[in-house]
């Protein structure tokens, strides 16, 4: 009875939180496929490494974890990367069907549409092309966007280096078009899925 009533919170809190979002102005998804942001002060040295490392933006979202959906069927085979759109959840698939990781997410409600994709570049900082100032790290890109721009995974943007929402609101709806992700998250996506790795994305 109180594993129920808490998933129940949880729907709820969720579902407040989905709609105090949805209210939010749209912004900082496509980005301008670049490997440096607008900023001096974000450079990047030789081989990608981070000369002005951030810290996460929260220590702990374990409660959002703590009630992980199970992957999706019908999401393909092998060593790949699924994200939900409709659960704002992303799972990491080794090549023996395993899955290594899952993690809330924060992207645009159906945006890029279901189907098959392929990672195609990766930058260590990137900037948003529609809005100013706003800018990302660890973006990993595998689709268009309706727009024309690039969709990737990428951490929770920030503009004029203010982090635009917390690591505690991702699992609802943000943005418009790529897919928000904690630090530690998208770091190591960063590292696991590499240019032709498959992206499967559902409804």
């Amino acid at each position: 009875m109180a594993r129920a009533y808490r998933s129940l919170a949880f729907v709820a809190f969720v579902a407040a939180a989905g709609s105090l979002l949805g209210s939010l102005p749209v912004a900082a998804a496509q980005d301008a496929g670049s490997d440096v942001a607008s900023d001096p002060s974000t450079a990047v040295a030789p081989g990608g490494v981070d000369v002005a490392p951030l810290p996460s933006i929260a220590p702990n979202i374990t409660e959002t974890r703590r009630f992980a959906p199970r992957l999706p069927r019908n999401t393909g085979v092998g060593r790949r990367v699924v994200y939900s759109n409709s659960l704002q959840w992303v799972w990491v698939i080794d090549k023996n069907e395993e899955v290594v990781r899952s993690m809330p997410v924060s992207g645009r409600r159906g945006v890029p549409s279901p189907g098959t994709y392929k990672v195609t570049t990766q930058s260590p900082w990137s900037f948003s092309l529609d809005f100013e100032g706003v800018a990302f790290r660890w973006m990993t890109r595998f689709a268009l966007g309706p727009e024309g721009g690039n969709i990737g995974f990428h951490e929770i943007p920030r503009k004029d280096g203010k982090a635009m929402q917390t690591e505690a609101q991702l699992g609802s709806f943000a943005g418009s078009g790529c897919v928000r992700m904690a630090t530690v998250d998208v770091k190591f996506l960063y590292q696991w899925a590499k240019p032709g790795t498959t992206v499967v994305v559902t409804k």
